[in-house]
């Protein structure tokens, strides 16, 4: 049920019987030949495919978030990590004043990481309050099943290349390309990172085939949705 779908008598019915909701993270950022929203738009929609069959409400992606490095691409959108961590918390309290106890983050970049421990003092802030904070990517299943399609797999590459990341009329490169450095690429500022990565691939190639990314959805949303339906007590 995707909260914009929705209108607020819905959420109050809903509330009666169930206190879970989804809070999906996103990015406006580089992803070399695919869409700047790439993070948004997985977040977003691995949350909803997970929860739909549950009926349990879904906000809409936080499309900004932390990524100083890609500062060097235009049309990227980072956010200070103070200003991250204060609009995540007041969503949360906002969730928590209307009824939900129970939120599940769905994360799609690894760069809003550093804003976890405001989930752990927001519920040690509000009584009953529960968060679970879920790299939809890199979870245990998830992950093995890209290192069994192709190990070559990271930022921008073909992990992240589903029908509904694609750009119309844009060609992709026909190649493999080799792991960035990813050591000399924690040093580098935003103009160094471009300098490093270049299209802003960080290594893979850059599409498969269709049947390999859908298998590697369907567990990611089977994945996602076992977070929702696990033990919350």
């Amino acid at each position: 049920m995707k909260i914009s779908e929705s209108n607020w008598f819905d959420i109050e019915d809903y509330l009666k019987t169930d206190d879970r909701c989804v809070l999906p993270l996103g990015s406006t950022e580089q992803h070399a030949y695919l869409s700047l929203s790439v993070d948004s738009i997985l977040s977003e929609k691995v949350a909803a495919d997970a929860a739909a069959p549950l009926g349990v409400p879904v906000f809409p992606a936080v499309a900004y978030g932390l990524t100083p490095y890609f500062m060097g691409f235009p049309g990227s959108v980072s956010l200070k990590l103070s200003t991250y961590a204060a609009l995540l918390r007041d969503i949360l309290d906002s969730l928590y004043a209307t009824g939900f106890r129970r939120v599940l983050i769905v994360n799609g970049h690894g760069g809003n990481s550093p804003v976890l421990p405001v989930t752990m003092e927001w519920m040690e802030a509000n009584e009953g309050a529960r968060c679970r904070f879920h790299d939809w990517w890199r979870a245990p299943e998830t992950w093995n099943c890209v290192q069994e399609i192709d190990p070559v797999a990271s930022h921008a590459s073909w992990m992240e290349n589903f029908p509904w990341t694609r750009l119309p009329g844009r060609e992709l490169p026909d190649e493999q390309k080799p792991f960035v450095d990813f050591d000399r690429l924690r040093d580098r500022n935003a103009a160094g990172v471009r300098a490093l990565i270049g299209d802003g691939n960080y290594g893979g190639v850059y599409q498969k085939p269709d049947a390999d990314t859908d298998r590697l959805w369907e567990i990611a949303v089977r994945e996602t949705r076992a977070q929702l339906e696990g033990d919350w007590a």
